[in-house]
């Protein structure tokens, strides 16, 4: 008989706050650290110990005992501490595609600074679900092994295992595939990450310790190789583990006790895997379960942290890294430790107890502050590069005219069209030159000459434009003290039209150039109309959407839905027996609030009264501790009033009907939706993941017995019938559920509401029911075909990113007025992310192929290259591809759901 091996690996999992604030979590952090620097000093047989997969925890302990940093780095170097690959754990469908990447790159990067030995597994002990395409990102970064906690197994309280279920895998081992084939061995926590704690050294009790949990191992495991996890959450150190150990190697001769590593471990594993392991496939989210603790909703949980993290990420990868890509070309250095320092400050928002939104209120009261300390870096990157780029382009063309012209960017990654406002000062006058106040009336008195936004060809564009009277300003140049001014400004708003992706075009309002307003988009009684839409507010609010392509209208479109909920941080749970709340039929107040040529806005505002909470029942059920599924609390009969104010905005040439409502909340207890029947006959829907467009089931799995099927996504949800399709876009609402109800619903969350964090006890969180103001916006797309064959990723990526409009000197430059850094085209091919390697100095593109088949991206260089080359999501360089002969363009040929990295030399 083969002896078996009882792999003891020593870890904590460390939420770095939760079910109390930051600091809380953090002084035990300290004193948790201090104990296993001072075992492994003093006690050889304990051999080591796992960091839990993030980098951060050296961070915030070094925060306030550097003075261990070299002991730190002694026992790292040793292999008696495992760091890495993360920089924190991650919740990875509430993260974009690239804070995915960037928390690797951040996590090896602090790996390499420690020299020591990196954890290779890709480590998920705690994801609520685990995205699909991990399994490619993770081959990608030479990592071949991936280690969670959900996502394959029925779980129940405390994460308990479910017998009698039928599992996904037989296993705790498993081959899991990314939709690009990529295939990474899968092991699952079947027995939790806490199989291995607090080891007995009495003899007695550890016999019976484990007897069982070698039993319980062997249940799953398929080798000789079983392990136990030595810790659990903020699980202090065992200091009597070595002694623990040596007296299971007495009681237990036949079983071989190691105090492991995983990298040690996954070795060993390795060479008795069965050749007929399991192949699960793309996201694991828990479908082959009941459906009760998914975790799902925590994807609604305190949306304001979602929508402030989406701005955060867009802003970041969307706006500062290409813009500092393209001024590096020009000379300008590359602000690396800037980046890395506000994507740290972000990620530290990233955890899965921090952006799930399912911690006590002081742990979201300090996100918040995070989230503005990173968003106000990324601006700060933002300007200083614009103001670099501006100083290189020539805006002669402009001269001798009066001009006042400014430069729009366009980094969205798509060639793009859009209305933009910009304040464009027209005079200026220093503080140097006179008081303020003197100099503020002296400016209200010049009068304002009449103009029009002319474009560097000389034609004059439809705009509008509003006296913004005199308004202050300063300079903070770099070689002497700040200059502040006072300026007299005037406010325009215009079309741009066809600027290219990573390109810019440098228009000017100059005074006395005319031309006669053309007609609005309001074509009826509260419709607005363009070349592609027409779209009919009701008097109920809701929207008839019609696509002149396909000549298909689709009614009822945004209708608001209020429904109970008794849940927690975690899950939502309608009170049983309690039917939602909607808006159909509410008589609302309609006005056509703005009408030009290049866009119309018609406001609704709806007076609704909705209850005030649930009944005093629950209450009495949360201090009970009764789990939330079998709650018989019911909505209280009080009504509260509920005003909602929607704005429909349609723009000239738009293919989407933007939405945005801001939403008085004075109730607790519910959740609120947006509805759109799409009227297809379909069993699956596509919603955009990380680095791909997933395809789902529009109905569970026969497992499942909650009532709600809701899902994570990122920019999109769509459904079709394969002939005609109904995109929702959004920004950062990441809950959704396409309802059984016979017309395939998409309904989005826009708010939800709960008192209490869930889980393990009773922990009260009354800000979680977010009363106040809220806001949501999100754009309704029609269109032909699947949301991939019609290409939707592009409206909906684009739909996120701001334009960035600056004003601009009349000077010689560089560039010309109107310019692209780079230009690419692909059918199926979704843009990610522009930037400059730090290992490399290069450039680096990636895209992502969300077609399930093969596809061609090509780019194009304003110039010529030193060379291309396959990278990877570390950012590598790899073989050289061929390019032609201007080292200009170059033809990638990319693999169904391949996630590809360009490697562009200078």
């Amino acid at each position: 008989m083969t002896k078996k091996t009882a792999h003891i690996i020593s870890h904590t999992h460390w939420d770095r706050e939760w079910y109390m604030p930051y600091e809380y979590h953090h002084a035990l952090l300290i004193e948790l650290m201090d104990t296993l620097l001072d075992t492994l000093e003093h006690d050889p047989g304990f051999k080591s110990f796992h960091l839990d997969g993030q980098t951060i925890m050296l961070e915030d302990y070094l925060q306030v005992r550097p003075e261990m940093k070299g002991k730190l780095e002694k026992y790292i170097h040793e292999g008696r501490i495992h760091i890495g690959p993360w920089y924190i754990l991650q919740d990875e469908f509430l993260t974009s595609s690239e804070a995915n990447v960037r928390n690797l790159q951040i996590g090896h990067r602090d790996c390499a600074h420690y020299g020591g030995h990196i954890s290779k597994v890709g480590y998920f002990p705690d994801s609520f679900g685990n995205m699909g395409q991990a399994p490619q990102m993770l081959k990608q970064a030479n990592i071949d092994v991936a280690v969670f906690g959900r996502g394959v197994k029925p779980t129940g309280f405390n994460n308990q295992v479910s017998e009698d279920a039928a599992y996904e895998s037989p296993f705790s081992e498993m081959i899991w595939q990314s939709p690009d084939g990529s295939r990474v061995i899968g092991i699952l926590f079947a027995n939790w990450y806490c199989n291995g704690m607090e080891v007995p050294v009495e003899e007695k009790q550890a016999v019976a310790y484990w007897e069982k949990n070698i039993e319980n191992a062997e249940k799953f495991a398929s080798t000789n190789h079983l392990l136990f996890m030595n810790g659990c959450d903020h699980q202090p150190i065992q200091t009597d583990l070595s002694k623990a150990i040596e007296v299971a190697k007495k009681l237990f001769p036949d079983v071989d006790f190691v105090h492991s590593n995983f990298n040690d471990y996954v070795d060993e594993l390795k060479q008795e895997l069965p050749e007929n392991l399991q192949t699960i496939q793309g996201e694991l989210r828990s479908q082959r379960t009941d459906g009760w603790y998914t975790l799902v909703n925590t994807a609604s949980s305190r949306v304001y942290l979602k929508q402030m993290n989406a701005e955060n990420q867009t802003l970041l990868e969307k706006v500062a890294e290409p813009l500092a890509a393209f001024a590096h070309q020009a000379g300008k250095p590359y602000p690396h430790h800037l980046f890395v320092y506000a994507w740290k400050t972000l990620m530290q928002n990233h955890p899965h107890d921090s952006i799930c939104g399912c911690s006590v209120d002081e742990v979201h009261r300090e996100m918040v502050t995070r989230f503005e300390k990173s968003k106000h870096m990324t601006e700060m990157i933002i300007n200083e590069t614009v103001d670099s780029l501006l100083k290189q382009i020539d805006t002669t063309v402009y001269n001798g005219k009066g001009a006042v012209p400014f430069t729009v960017f366009n980094t969205a990654g798509y060639d793009r069209s859009g209305v933009v406002e910009v304040k464009l000062e027209l005079s200026r006058r220093y503080f140097r030159e006179g008081h303020p106040t003197k100099l503020a009336a002296e400016m209200k008195q010049e009068p304002i000459v009449p103009g029009a936004i002319v474009d560097a060809d000389g034609n004059v564009l439809d705009c509008q434009w509003e006296d913004a009277g005199v308004t202050f300003g300063y300079d903070l140049p770099k070689d002497k003290f700040r200059q502040p001014y006072m300026a007299r400004s005037i406010n325009v708003r215009l079309q741009a039209k066809d600027i290219p992706a990573f390109g810019y075009q440098t228009l000017a309002w100059v005074p006395g150039a005319a031309k006669e307003q053309s007609a609005g988009l309001v074509t009826g009684e509260f419709m607005l109309e363009n070349d592609h839409l027409k779209a009919q507010v009701a008097e109920d609010g809701s929207l008839t959407l019609t696509d002149k392509k396909t000549g298909h209208t689709h009614a009822g479109l945004n209708v608001y839905e209020d429904a109970g909920d008794i849940g927690n941080e975690y899950m939502f749970r309608m009170p049983e027996g309690s039917k939602p709340l909607t808006t159909a039929g509410l008589k609302a107040e309609r006005n056509v609030v703005e009408n030009t040529p290049f866009r119309a806005v018609i406001e609704v505002t709806h007076h609704w009264s909705i209850p005030v909470s649930a009944d005093d029942t629950l209450k009495q059920e949360q201090l009970d501790i009764v789990d939330f599924p079998k709650r018989k609390a019911q909505r209280s009969t009080e009504m509260a009033p509920f005003h909602i104010v929607t704005r429909y905005t349609l723009d000239r040439g738009a293919k989407r009907v933007d939405v945005h409502v801001t939403m008085d909340n004075q109730s607790k207890d519910h959740r609120v939706r947006a509805l759109f029947p799409s009227g297809f006959t379909a069993e699956t829907h596509l919603a955009e993941s990380i680095f791909e467009v997933a395809r789902r089931n529009n109905v569970p799995a026969q497992e499942w017995e909650n009532p709600s099927n809701d899902q994570h996504q990122h920019t999109f949800v769509s459904v079709s019938d394969g002939n005609l399709g109904l995109t929702v876009a959004n920004k950062g609402l990441f809950e959704y559920e396409v309802s059984q109800d016979n017309k395939n619903t998409i309904a989005v969350t826009l708010l939800r509401s709960s008192g209490e964090l869930g889980d393990w006890g009773y922990f009260p969180t009354p800000e979680a029911q977010c009363i106040g103001t809220h806001t949501a916006e999100y754009a309704i797309i029609p269109h032909a075909g699947d949301a991939v064959a019609a290409g939707v990723h592009a409206e909906a990526h684009s739909f996120q990113v701001p334009w960035i409009v600056r004003q601009v000197d009349v000077h010689e430059g560089c560039l010309p007025a109107n310019h692209a850094y780079l230009a690419w085209e692909g059918e199926g091919v979704a843009f990610s992310s522009i930037k400059m390697a730090e290992e490399t100095g290069d450039m680096v593109g990636r895209w992502f192929n969300v077609a399930h088949e093969g596809k061609t991206l090509n780019v194009r260089l304003p110039e010529a290259a030193a060379g291309f080359y396959r990278s990877n999501i570390l950012e590598h360089t790899g073989d050289s591809i061929a390019s032609a002969a201007n080292n200009q363009d170059v033809a990638i040929q990319l693999g169904s759901a391949e996630i590809f990295t360009l490697g562009i030399k200078k």
